[in-house]
């Protein structure tokens, strides 16, 4: 793999600043950031009001535990634009979750919030080892979903070619990244395997292109993962994380000096661990849900928004920021099968285990008499014969239960027999019957 550690001049002033200056700077943006979000949105202020927590109060960190959470229901309780703080002729643009699982969650940005955005991604892509004048291939999509137009103005702020491919038409993707030779693509890591898969279709070898950087996101993937789109592709993996309800990709990212975790850009996003069911603030090193309060955030300022992610907060290696571990479960993407707590990222490294399987996966869920059951459906490699696959298939089953405690059945299917998603991939499928 090439060398893409940036130089020290190239980094923002921010990022060669001590703990303490970063310090001092969040908690006078955290000020601003809730006395911003009393005095515009009404609904702030009645959720201040009722557990009787003023702006005024915020003096350290340690009182922000005072002040109420927000989560979706709050956000869509108030859809489309409650919870903006400028007037509506400020908001230069809007972005919107699917909304497959009821109304949307609307963002809004003020002009200043789109240039902020652009300048967190660019950081991050420099941090990933993107540089100016880079090619940028970008395969997440465009629309009111954030991730595509996100990249793409972070790369062009870096000073890099983009190439708006968005999502999709794969032959297509494999063809660009052949003639027009960019240096880095930015795309689910499950989309890149799809990627991948197609360029062997067509006879090229994917350590072979002229990619240097992937940067995935969007989805939950394991260092398992990571290690296998370095070892097909001979790039760098590096993680990126964001949700649109706190700004979009780009709230923290990994470092490819270290990739040792996703450094949270604190300047602009102030992040707590949680217990996801007392809500008590944990202390750094320990478990639990990630919760963010903006910090510059104009048009629609999210006050201890809880992201429903399990990860940790650890200390800044290449960065004065703090870290968080690497996302590998949701606390709405938890599985609970006969008791046990099982996650899709834990299937996932197991079957990175077993060489005959492919990492194309899901979970289906059914109902057995009063009993839940799973079944792994996967895929064979290809080349692997239908015999060794079905031995694969007893071996994972193996491993699922001595590795997580619960007993799986695993379908073991051709190549390609699993849906390919452009976007993030439907990892668990649940057919159990609506009580």
């Amino acid at each position: 793999m090439q060398d893409r550690t940036p130089r020290p001049e190239d980094l923002d002033p921010i990022e060669r600043a001590s703990v303490d200056e970063l310090r001092a700077l969040q908690l006078r943006r955290l000020q601003w950031s809730l006395r911003h979000a009393y005095d515009h949105v009404p609904q702030y202020r009645t959720m201040f009001d009722e557990v009787q927590a003023h702006p005024d109060d915020l003096r350290e960190f340690a009182d922000l535990a005072r002040f109420p959470f927000t989560d979706k229901a709050v956000l869509r309780g108030n859809y489309p634009f409650g919870m903006f703080a400028v007037p509506r002729e400020q908001v230069a643009r809007l972005h919107a979750s699917s909304g497959t699982t009821g109304r949307p969650t609307v963002v809004g940005y003020t002009r200043q919030d789109i240039r902020t955005w652009a300048e967190l991604m660019a950081r991050s892509i420099r941090a990933s080892g993107g540089r100016r004048g880079d090619r940028v291939h970008i395969a997440y999509g465009y629309g009111l979903f954030t991730g595509g137009l996100g990249a793409h103005y972070g790369a062009e702020e870096l000073g890099c070619t983009v190439i708006p491919m968005s999502g999709g038409m794969t032959e297509r993707q494999v063809m660009l990244i052949k003639d027009f030779e960019p240096d880095v693509i930015m795309v689910t890591p499950s989309y890149m395997l799809a990627i991948v898969d197609e360029m062997r279709r067509q006879g090229l070898d994917p350590r072979g292109t002229s990619l240097a950087v992937g940067i995935f996101g969007a989805e939950p993937w394991t260092r398992d993962l990571r290690d296998e789109i370095e070892q097909q592709l001979d790039i760098h993996a590096l993680d990126i994380y964001g949700l649109s309800e706190v700004m979009g990709p780009g709230v923290a990212t990994e470092c490819v000096e270290t990739k040792d975790g996703l450094h949270v850009w604190e300047d602009h996003f102030y992040p707590e661990i949680i217990d996801p069911l007392t809500g008590e603030v944990l202390p750094d090193g320990e478990t639990g849900e990630l919760v963010f309060t903006s910090l510059s955030k104009q048009a629609m300022p999210v006050v201890r928004y809880r992201t429903r992610d399990l990860t940790r907060l650890l200390p800044g290696t290449a960065r004065p920021m703090r870290r968080i571990e690497k996302i590998t479960g949701r606390t709405d993407d938890m599985i609970i099968l006969r008791g046990v707590n099982l996650f899709p990222t834990q299937i996932e490294e197991l079957i990175l285990r077993t060489p005959q399987l492919a990492p194309h996966f899901q979970c289906l869920l059914t109902r057995e008499g009063r009993l839940d059951a799973m079944t792994v459906k996967v895929e064979r490699r290809p080349g692997v014969e239908p015999v060794a696959a079905e031995l694969a298939g007893r071996e994972l089953a193996r491993l699922v239960k001595n590795t997580i405690g619960v007993s799986v059945a695993v379908d073991v299917i051709a190549p390609d027999g699993v849906e390919r998603s452009m976007g993030k991939m439907r990892r668990i499928v649940d057919q159990r019957p609506k009580d």
